[in-house]
């Protein structure tokens, strides 16, 4: 299992990373303020790091317990990704139809413009983020290894 502190190193370079696309994407491409962006990305950055945080613990001890190991076959990474991204989109709908000032019809195809994007980042993110810090082994400073 992963430790805590790898946790929240997880979830907090899962989120900055995110959170610079979807800001930068939400300004250029659908013609919002940065403020507005700014704002829901805050807010979605905080409400999805607490979520990444229960949801990877639970997730990871479902596994652990159905399985016998944390480690994911890239169906669960599918259901994984599939399963945060559901619930996160419940939690964000209002959120964003008040921000953006828009209707829920238009919250929610915003929503799920950036549930696509979020599938994808978190696949990729995900199975990345397991092969740089496998689970178990202790974080590697690059580098470290010509000292």
């Amino acid at each position: 299992m992963r430790t805590t502190s790898d946790r929240i190193r997880q979830a907090v370079s899962f989120e900055v990373i995110g959170l610079s696309v979807v800001i930068s994407f939400g300004t250029l491409v659908l013609g919002h303020s940065m403020k507005d962006f700014g704002l829901l990305g805050a807010v979605g950055a905080t409400i999805a790091t607490a979520w990444n945080y229960i949801y990877n613990l639970l997730f990871d001890r479902a596994l652990l317990k159905y399985t016998g190991t944390p480690k994911k076959t890239i169906k669960q990474r599918v259901v994984h990704a599939v399963g945060f991204e559901l619930g996160l989109m419940v939690a964000l709908l209002p959120i964003v139809s008040r921000i953006l000032n828009v209707n829920l019809m238009e919250a929610l195809i915003i929503d799920l413009g950036f549930i696509a994007f979020y599938l994808v980042y978190a696949f990729v993110y995900t199975w990345a983020y397991d092969t740089l810090f496998p689970i178990g082994q202790p974080f590697h400073k690059p580098g470290a290894e010509f000292k």
